[in-house]
């Protein structure tokens, strides 16, 4: 969404329909839309004024009444994933929610994920071990211990 016109420019249109032109007339001499122009002299015969209503309003998610539950689950548990939340807030409170709105509710709230260390970056290719090896996993056979690669 676009920024708000400022208040002098919206004050000058209204002031201009006050003095007889018309709203489209006032629209075409100060290079707005005319529905913007017809709004602000609205506006100012509603309230009395011509500065823009509060934008955005609150959040309307169900995640938000029991905020504090979730926000203190994931403290104590930081590593559930967002399904076994999702089955928790089924099973513990009676919401059924989705993985999507769980992870907008933790954007907002600026919670953030991390990921395991072993996985962190790429290395170069056929150097060291791989993060599967670190993870306890089997990964691809080491070379015999002439170091000769196979």
């Amino acid at each position: 969404m676009g920024k708000a016109h400022s208040e002098d420019l919206r004050q000058r249109v209204v002031a201009e329909v006050a003095a007889g032109a018309s709203r489209r007339q006032a629209a075409e001499r100060f290079k707005v839309g005319i529905s913007s122009a017809i709004r602000w002299v609205s506006l100012k015969e509603e309230t009395g004024g011509v500065a823009p209503r509060p934008r955005g309003g609150k959040s309307r998610s169900p995640l938000e009444p029991p905020a504090d539950w979730l926000l203190q689950l994931t403290r104590a548990q930081p590593d559930l994933t967002l399904e076994a939340i999702v089955a928790r807030c089924a099973k513990e409170i009676g919401l059924e929610t989705s993985e999507a709105s769980l992870r907008r509710f933790f954007k907002r709230h600026a919670i953030t994920f991390k990921k395991k260390p072993a996985r962190g970056r790429a290395g170069a290719a056929r150097r060291g071990a791989s993060a599967r090896t670190l993870e306890g996993r089997p990964g691809r056979p080491r070379p015999d211990k002439t170091g000769i690669r196979r």
